[in-house]
């Protein structure tokens, strides 16, 4: 049998947001000349809300300013030395890949040549790359699929490049958006997470879900350029360890800024 009590009426104040905290009570009594202890873990909701999301409208238009050359900065010529370069990008900077990729592009230069290619030269050659062996094995098998299933040419569906080897939604949305301008979804790399959290857009650590949560927010007529923004924020002011906030040209509409 339990008590009903009534609602305090801190707890009824509306709140944009709310919190929930777990607290334990330690409550002792005695029963029967013994003490006991008893711990009570309630489930309340805070008083303080948590900093709301600056209006989308307003954020593109100030990264639009800011960055008006914003683009994808890896180097490229072809639609499938972009793929190449970006299952490359994987857990290394677009930095690094460029300096990877010209050497290698030079040797490989078609798909039937990254399909055919001796695995260990092509491992030596994306070696700088990081996860060396993984990467050569992804590039060389999506190369076999593309020559054999798509006759050579990159596919333009989402579906169709998920079939790839080392393709996941990341790399499948920088090719449909550059090289075919199709929005499908939201390129959603480091950069693009960690800001979409520290604004506020997501609270989610998972790509997809960040995705999500982008899609739902941003015009479909800025799915493409939203991620190469933030990019941009992301690599020049907005850092991982160590953000710029004081110089940062967004903090009077980050909700971050102040924290």
């Amino acid at each position: 049998m339990t008590d009903n009590y009534p609602t305090p009426k801190w707890l009824c104040r509306p709140l944009r947001k709310r919190q929930l905290v777990y607290t334990t009570l330690h409550l002792q009594c005695t029963v029967y000349n013994k003490k006991l202890t008893i711990d009570l873990t309630m489930k309340t909701q805070s008083t303080v809300a948590t900093p709301s999301a600056p209006d989308i409208e307003e954020l593109i238009t100030q990264l639009h300013h800011i960055y008006p050359d914003a683009h994808c900065e890896l180097a490229y010529e072809t639609p499938l030395q972009l793929l190449v370069a970006t299952i490359l990008s994987a857990q290394c900077t677009d930095e690094r890949v460029n300096r990877v990729t010209p050497p290698l592009f030079a040797r490989f230069p078609t798909a039937v040549s990254f399909a055919t290619a001796d695995r260990s030269e092509l491992e030596q050659l994306v070696h700088p790359a990081g996860f060396f062996r993984r990467k050569a094995k992804h590039i060389q098998e999506a190369s076999q699929l593309i020559v054999h299933q798509y006759g050579g040419e990159l596919p333009n569906t989402m579906d169709e490049l998920l079939t790839l080897p080392g393709v996941a939604r990341k790399t499948a949305n920088v090719v449909l958006g550059e090289i075919f301008g199709i929005a499908n979804g939201i390129t959603v790399d480091t950069h693009v997470k960690r800001l979409a959290n520290r604004l506020g857009l997501s609270h989610s650590d998972d790509p997809v879900k960040v995705e999500q949560d982008l899609m739902a927010v941003v015009p479909h007529n800025e799915w493409i350029n939203i991620s190469h923004l933030l990019i941009f924020h992301g690599r020049r002011v907005c850092h991982a360890r160590k953000p710029n906030c004081p110089g940062c040209p967004l903090r009077h509409i980050c909700p971050s800024a102040t924290l």
